[in-house]
C-alpha cells in the first residue's frame, strides 16, 4: 500500500459520517492527484489559480475544485467554470467581479465566505464586525450563491484552536437565521491536517487536508 493510500485510510477512520475531505494538492504532481483519485477522493483543493486551471486540464473532470487560497479580482475569469466551490469570498470588490464574470457566462457561482475568526491582520478572509453589510451587499448579486463559511484559524494549543472553532460554529449557526436568496449555512469548512479532529468536533462538516494525505510539500515547484 502506498503513503497516500496508507494516509487515506487512516484518515477516513477518523471522520464523521457528515464530513467531506478536501485533499489539498497545491504543489502536487498530477500522478499524485491521481493516485488519491483512484482511492475514491473527488474533492481536491488548490491554492493558486494558474495551478488549478493547469490540473483542471489535465485531471478528470468529475473532480470537484475548490480554490481555497485568496483570489485576486483580475484572475476571477480564469476559475470561473472550472470551480466547485471557491472558498475565499472575502471583500467587496471580488463580489462584484465574480458577479459581473459569472453574468456575462450565465453561471452561478458557488461559494464560501471566507472570515478572518482571529483577527490577524497577515490573513485575508472578512472580520465578524464587517458580516452584516457584507452580506447585505451579496442578496444584490444575483450569479452568486453562498453555500457557508470557511476559515483558517490562529494556530495554538489544542484548546486555543478549539475555541476558534466554536467561535465559528456559532457565527455558522447565527448565519443560518439569515432569510435571502441564494444565502444558506450548509458548508463549514474548517480544519486542517494538524487540527481537523478539533475542528469536527467542534462542528466543522468540511476538512482540508494536505500534507496528512501527500507528505511535506515541495516549494520550490
Amino acid at each position: 500500500m502506498s503513503m497516500i493510500s496508507k494516509n487515506l485510510e487512516e484518515i477516513r477512520s477518523t471522520l464523521k459520517d457528515n464530513v467531506t475531505l478536501v485533499a489539498v494538492s497545491k504543489t502536487k504532481s498530477v500522478e499524485e492527484i491521481m493516485e488519491a483519485y483512484k482511492e475514491g477522493i473527488r474533492d481536491f483543493g488548490e491554492n493558486k489559480v494558474q495551478e488549478l486551471e493547469e490540473k483542471y486540464e489535465l485531471l478528470p473532470k468529475d473532480i470537484r475544485w475548490h480554490l481555497i487560497g485568496g483570489l485576486q479580482t483580475n484572475k476571477v475569469r480564469k476559475v470561473l467554470g472550472k470551480t466547485y466551490l471557491i472558498q475565499s469570498l472575502d471583500r467587496e470588490s471580488l463580489a462584484l467581479e465574480i458577479n459581473k464574470r459569472a453574468e456575462k457566462m450565465g453561471i452561478l457561482v458557488d461559494t464560501l465566505i471566507e472570515v478572518n475568526i482571529g483577527e490577524e491582520a497577515q490573513k485575508a478572509g472578512i472580520l465578524t464586525d464587517d458580516l452584516e453589510g457584507f452580506i447585505t451587499l451579496l442578496n444584490d448579486l444575483k450569479h452568486i450563491r453562498v453555500r457557508g463559511l470557511m476559515a483558517i484559524i490562529p494556530q495554538g494549543s489544542e484548546e486555543e484552536n478549539r475555541q476558534y472553532f466554536r467561535k465559528m460554529y456559532k457565527l455558522f449557526q447565527d448565519l443560518s437565521q439569515v432569510r435571502q436568496e441564494r444565502f444558506t449555512m450548509e458548508v463549514l469548512s474548517m480544519g486542517m491536517s494538524m487540527d481537523y479532529v478539533t475542528a469536527m468536533e467542534e462542528g466543522s462538516n468540511m476538512i482540508r487536508v494536505g500534507t496528512g494525505i501527500f507528505g511535506a510539500r515541495n516549494y520550490t515547484v
